[in-house]
């Protein structure tokens, strides 16, 4: 298991973990975002990750660093996936659990709180809290090829989870870093948190068009590579899953106490 990082009074009680490849337009007014949706329910850091950007973002991330104590900027030497962007931000984060942003803007920061309350609600054997998109704001071609895949790989994979491609996701750090890392894992994050023993629970959330920039995947592109991560995780869910143990204090440890 990979442990937090040393406590201290200032360790935040959430880490938001935002991953972005050129969103030098977008990342400002998500930042705001962040901080109207968390500065009065918690404690938090926002942990940005820039997946070696050509753009603007690391002078725009840079600017906003410059009055965001609560902001860490950390950037790939070169490019490496949104998954392996969102693992090297969840590896630094310093609190137990980690809310994640796409940093296209169109995940809604004003969700965060419906999240955090619905792990309130939720007992500990749940460890991952998806956002689902009941109505989605992207082109009818996008729409259709998001709902064909999630058809096929909730036939598969049984992880009664609407919408995986969500990127608003609540989940607690340790259990993440236990979890197998892979190119694309951040699509199927339910199974694999079903995998390792866990539960996860979809929670309605907004989505909106894309302010500034393009999309950075195609159809066609994430079909091709869908079909080859799912056969993958395919063949982590038929090995033996992993096993949960529960911490019991004997009797004999009680009398002695």
């Amino acid at each position: 298991m990979n442990p937090s990082p040393p406590r201290h009074p200032l360790v935040p009680a959430l880490s938001v973990v935002v991953p972005a490849y050129n969103e030098a337009d977008n990342l400002p007014a998500l930042l705001d975002e962040i901080d109207a949706a968390l500065r009065h329910v918690t404690r938090y850091e926002i942990v940005c990750v820039d997946d070696a950007s050509d753009d603007g973002t690391a002078a725009a991330l840079a600017a906003c660093a410059a009055n965001r104590p609560q902001l860490r900027v950390l950037r790939h030497r070169a490019r490496s996936g949104q998954s392996a962007a969102l693992r090297t931000g969840v590896k630094a984060a310093r609190a137990d659990w980690v809310a994640t942003l796409d940093g296209d803007g169109q995940n809604d920061p004003a969700d965060l709180p419906r999240l955090l309350q619905a792990r309130a609600d939720a007992d500990d054997g749940v460890r991952l809290f998806a956002g689902w998109r009941v109505r989605r704001e992207d082109s009818a071609s996008k729409r259709w090829a998001s709902r064909i895949a999630n058809a096929i790989r909730t036939r598969l994979l049984h992880d009664a989870t609407p919408d995986t491609g969500c990127g608003i996701k609540l989940f607690a750090r340790d259990t993440f870093l236990d979890l197998p890392a892979f190119d694309h894992m951040h699509r199927f994050l339910p199974a694999l948190m079903q995998r390792a023993g866990w539960r996860t629970l979809s929670v309605p959330v907004n989505h909106r068009p894309r302010r500034h920039g393009q999309s950075k995947y195609d159809n066609l592109g994430r079909a091709l590579v869908g079909i080859s991560d799912l056969r993958g995780v395919l063949w982590l869910l038929r090995r033996n899953p992993c096993a949960v143990a529960d911490e019991r204090i004997s009797r004999s440890t009680e009398l002695l106490s």
